[in-house]
C-alpha cells in the first residue's frame, strides 16, 4: 500500500473536530457516550517503533495501543502472534520511510489499530501487521505461512494480490474484479483493504490535487459501497467524509460551519429529547443506555439538501441500547405510548435485517415545538455489528474440524489453487461473484459493477415457499426470476405478486411475496423487452448473453396470433394455431344465428327471452331480467355492469329463473403470456372437455400478454368450473374468467 505521507492538515484530521463539536453537551463538556481514543501521533509512534523493545518476553511499546484496543474486545486474546508479527514487520520495513518522513512501519500499525478498535480478531490483526511485508520487503508467503499458519498466509496473500495491480484508469476493472474474488474467498481481506484505504485517505494531503481527486473518486465509486455492503459503517462514514472534503471542498466547509454553529447554541433540543427518553424508560423499569449520535458530514449534508433549514434535532440521532432483543420492542412501545411518534418513520430492521447484517428499530418522536428526533433502538450486540459489520463476526467461517487444521489450529480448507472451499459470505457478494464471471469483457464488468454498487438500498421479498430473496431497490419480477433460477429463468412466463397476477415488468417492493410462473415448453425463450425491466447485473447479463447467442431470435410474443379475423392473416401464427382457428371459425359460421340452449323462464307471459351477451349467464348463475323493445326480456347475471345501468335508467326488473335444460352457452376470456402453440393448446384443452367452440377471437399481444375470447357451447352448465380449470392448466395461461363486456345496454 503506497507510502503516502501523513499530513495533519489533511481532511482526515479535520473530521474529528466537527464530530467532537457536535457531541458537546450544553455545558461544553464532551458527551459521555463518545469514548474514542485520540488520534495517535505517528511521529512518536515511529520513534517507539525504532526504540521499543523487541524481546520475546516483552510486548513492544509501539503496539501497546493495538494491544489495549484488542483486549477491550477480546480480554482473553493471546497477544504473542501480534508481538511476533510486529517484530517481523518492523525489521522487514526498517529503513523504509513514508513521504512525510515517518518510518513506514507506522502505516501497518495504524491500519491494525483501526481494525483493533472495531473488534477484529487476532488472526486479522496479525495479517494486517504483515499485509505489506510480502509486497514491499524480502519476506515471502512461505515464510509467513511457516511462522503464522495457513490462515494468516491466506489473508496476506489475498491483500497482496490486490496491491499488485496498477490503479490506472484502464486497469481499474481488473483491479476490482480481483478485489471481489479475494473478498469472496475471505471477507477479512476486504476488511484490511478498507482500513488500509482509510489510513491512506487520512494521510493524502501531500499528494498532487489531481491524484487526490482520482483516488477519492475510486474510493467513492467502489470502496465506500463495498464498506456499506460489508456493514462496516465506522469505516464507511469516515471514508465518505474524507472523499466529501476532497471532491466538494466548499460544501464540506459549509457543512462544517453548520456543525460548529449548532454546537455553540445555548439550547440543545436533541439532548432534551434524550433526557425525556431516559425518563420514560426509567419510569417503565427498562434498563437502557441512551446516547446521542451526531450525524457525520455527508449525512448532515444530505439532510440539509432534503429538508432545507436544519433544526437542532436534525444534527444527530438518539440511540437506545438495551440487552435483549425483546427489550427493543419494549422500548418502542413505551416511546410510542408516552411520546408523540411519527409513525411514517418506523422501520423494523430486527425482524427483517438489512443485507449487510444491520439490525435496529427506527422510529421518530416529535415535540410540541415541532422538533422531531430520530430514534434508533438496538441491543449492544446489534450496535457492534452495525458499526463493524463483518469485522464484528471475528472469523466468519465455520469452526475447523481436525482434518481442516494444521498443527497450530489454522485452517487448511483450501483447494488445489489455494482458494478457500465454499466460503461463508453475504448473499449480495455471492451474486456479485456470479455475474462478474459471466461479464463478457472488462468494460462491461466495470460499468455494471459501478451501477450495482450505486444501488445502496436493498429490499427483501418472500418466495411462495416461505424463503426470502434480497434484491436491490427497484428490482422487478425479471430480476427475481434470474436471482432465483439463474439462466433457467429464460422459461419464466409470469408472476404472482402478493397473490395477484402480475407481469414480469412489475417493480417489487420491500415485503412483497412473489411466485414465479415457469413455462413447461422447452422452446420458451427470454424476450428482448425484458432488458427494459432488468435491474440487476445477473439478469441483464444472462439475457444479453442469450440474445447474443441467438441473433436470429424472434420474440415469443411475435409468434402469437395478432388478429381476430382470418387466421391465415394472423402474424407469426403457427400451423397448429392456424388450423385450430379455422376450426373455431367454422364452428362459429354454423352457429352464428343459434340461440343459447340454456332456457330461462321469465315472469312475463309471451315474452321472448334472450341471454345477455355482455355477461353470458348460465345455470346456476343468479340472474335477473329487463324488458326491452319488441317484447324481449334480456337476462343478465346480477353482478353484471348492465344491471346497474338498467336500474339507473329506471327500468323495472323482471323475475327470472332457470328452466330444466342444462345445456348452456358461455363466453370465457383467457389471459396468457405469448408463446408458440398456445392457441392450439388452448383449443385442444377445450375440445378434450367435450365443449364446442362457437367463436374465438385473439387480440394483438400487449406487453407480452395475449387475450383470448371464446364463446363456448357446454353440454352441461355444471361442467363450467372443470372447463375453466382445464384452460388454466395450459402452460402460459395465467387466468380464465367469465366475460364482462362493456356494451351499450338497450
Amino acid at each position: 500500500m503506497s507510502a503516502e505521507a501523513t499530513n495533519p492538515a489533511s481532511p482526515g484530521a479535520v473530521t474529528s473536530s466537527p464530530k467532537l463539536a457536535a457531541s458537546l453537551e450544553q455545558d461544553g463538556t464532551p458527551a459521555p457516550r463518545r469514548r474514542t481514543r485520540p488520534r495517535i501521533d505517528l511521529r512518536r509512534l515511529g520513534r517507539a517503533a525504532f526504540l521499543g523493545s523487541a524481546t520475546r518476553d516483552r510486548l513492544p511499546d509501539a503496539i501497546g495501543h493495538v494491544a489495549e484496543a484488542h483486549r477491550a474486545h477480546h480480554p482473553d486474546a493471546d497477544l504473542e502472534p501480534l508481538r511476533r508479527a510486529y517484530v517481523l514487520a518492523e525489521t522487514s520495513h526498517r529503513g523504509q520511510m513514508r513521504k512525510s518522513g515517518e518510518p513506514y512501519i507506522t502505516h501497518p500499525l495504524a491500519v491494525t489499530l483501526i481494525l483493533a478498535e472495531l473488534g477484529a480478531e487476532t488472526t486479522t490483526l496479525t495479517a494486517s501487521l504483515l499485509h505489506d511485508t510480502v509486497e514491499d520487503t524480502d519476506v515471502t508467503l512461505d515464510q509467513v505461512g511457516e511462522e503464522f499458519g495457513a490462515e494468516v498466509r491466506f489473508i496476506v496473500d489475498g491483500v497482496t494480490k490486490l496491491e499488485k495491480v496498477d490503479y490506472g484508469a484502464a486497469a481499474e476493472p481488473e483491479t476490482f474484479r480481483k478485489m471481489l474474488v479475494a473478498t469472496g474467498n475471505d471477507v477479512r481481506v476486504m476488511s484490511i483493504k478498507l482500513a488500509d484505504r482509510l489510513h491512506n485517505m487520512r494521510t493524502l494531503g501531500v499528494m498532487r490535487p489531481e491524484k487526490q481527486e482520482r483516488i477519492a473518486k475510486v474510493t467513492r465509486d467502489v470502496l465506500i459501497p463495498l464498506a456499506e455492503r460489508l456493514g462496516v459503517q465506522a469505516l464507511k462514514t469516515e471514508l465518505e467524509d474524507l472523499v466529501f472534503a476532497i471532491l466538494h471542498p466548499e460544501e464540506y466547509q459549509h457543512t462544517r460551519k453548520l456543525i460548529v454553529d449548532n454546537a455553540s447554541r445555548a439550547d440543545d433540543p436533541l439532548a432534551e429529547i434524550a433526557d425525556e427518553v431516559r425518563a420514560v424508560l426509567r419510569d417503565s423499569g427498562i434498563q437502557a443506555e441512551v446516547v446521542i449520535r451526531p450525524r457525520h458530514f455527508v449525512s448532515l449534508h444530505r439532510a440539509s439538501r432534503k429538508r432545507g433549514q436544519l433544526r437542532g434535532s436534525d444534527f444527530g440521532r438518539v440511540l437506545v441500547l438495551v440487552n435483549e432483543d425483546a427489550d427493543c420492542y419494549g422500548v418502542l412501545g413505551e416511546l410510542h405510548t408516552c411520546m408523540t411518534p411519527v409513525v411514517s418513520e418506523f422501520k423494523d430492521f430486527i425482524a427483517v435485517p438489512k443485507f449487510n447484517l444491520y439490525q435496529s428499530l427506527h422510529t421518530a418522536v416529535a415535540r410540541a415545538d415541532g422538533q422531531v428526533a430520530e430514534v434508533l433502538i438496538r441491543t449492544h450486540q446489534m450496535h457492534k455489528a452495525a458499526e463493524a459489520g463483518v469485522i464484528a463476526l471475528g472469523n466468519p467461517y465455520a469452526p475447523p474440524s481436525e482434518e481442516q487444521t494444521d498443527g497450530g489450529g489454522a485452517r487448511t480448507d483450501l483447494d488445489a489453487d489455494g482458494e478457500r472451499v465454499d466460503p461463508t459470505r453475504p448473499g449480495w457478494l455471492s451474486r456479485l461473484l456470479d455475474w462478474q464471471e459471466a461479464a463478457p469483457d472488462p468494460d462491461t464488468f466495470w460499468s455494471t459493477l459501478r451501477e450495482d454498487l450505486a444501488q445502496d438500498r436493498e429490499i427483501t421479498v418472500f418466495r411462495a415457499d416461505g424463503g426470502s430473496l434480497g434484491l436491490p431497490e427497484g428490482a422487478s419480477c425479471v430480476d427475481a426470476a434470474y436471482a432465483l433460477y439463474g439462466e433457467d429463468a429464460h422459461a419464466c412466463i409470469g408472476a404472482r405478486v402478493n397473490g395477484r397476477l402480475a407481469t414480469l415488468s412489475t417493480v417489487l417492493r420491500d415485503g412483497d411475496t412473489v411466485q414465479l410462473l415457469m413455462g413447461q415448453d422447452p422452446a420458451s425463450e427470454p424476450s428482448r423487452e425484458w432488458l427494459d425491466h432488468a435491474h440487476t447485473p445477473v439478469a441483464r447479463i444472462a439475457i444479453q448473453r442469450w440474445l447474443a447467442a441467438h441473433p436470429a431470435h424472434i420474440d415469443p410474443a411475435d409468434v402469437a396470433p395478432r388478429s381476430s379475423g382470418d387466421p391465415a392473416e394472423a402474424e407469426g401464427a403457427t400451423a397448429e394455431a392456424a388450423r385450430a382457428a379455422v376450426d373455431a371459425r367454422s364452428a362459429q359460421d354454423g352457429a352464428e344465428s343459434a340461440d343459447p340452449a340454456a332456457t330461462a323462464v321469465v315472469d312475463q307471459p309471451g315474452a321472448t327471452v334472450r341471454l345477455a351477451g355482455c355477461c353470458t349467464p348460465v345455470p346456476p348463475d343468479e340472474v335477473t331480467g329487463f324488458a326491452v323493445r319488441g317484447g324481449v326480456v334480456t337476462v343478465h347475471r346480477v353482478e353484471c355492469a348492465g344491471v346497474a345501468h338498467m336500474k339507473s335508467t329506471g327500468r323495472a326488473e323482471v323475475g327470472v329463473h332457470w328452466g330444466d335444460t342444462t345445456e348452456a352457452r358461455v363466453t370465457l376470456v383467457a389471459e396468457s403470456f405469448g408463446r408458440p402453440h398456445l392457441l392450439a393448446d388452448l383449443t385442444e384443452a377445450i375440445a378434450l372437455e367435450g365443449v364446442a367452440i362457437v367463436s374465438a377471437t385473439v387480440e394483438p399481444p400487449s406487453q407480452q400478454r395475449v387475450r383470448h375470447t371464446y364463446t363456448l357451447q357446454l353440454p352441461d352448465a355444471a361442467h363450467l368450473p372443470a372447463l375453466m380449470r382445464a384452460m388454466r392448466n395450459v402452460p402460459g395461461v395465467y387466468d380464465v374468467s367469465r366475460a364482462q363486456h362493456h356494451v351499450a345496454v338497450p
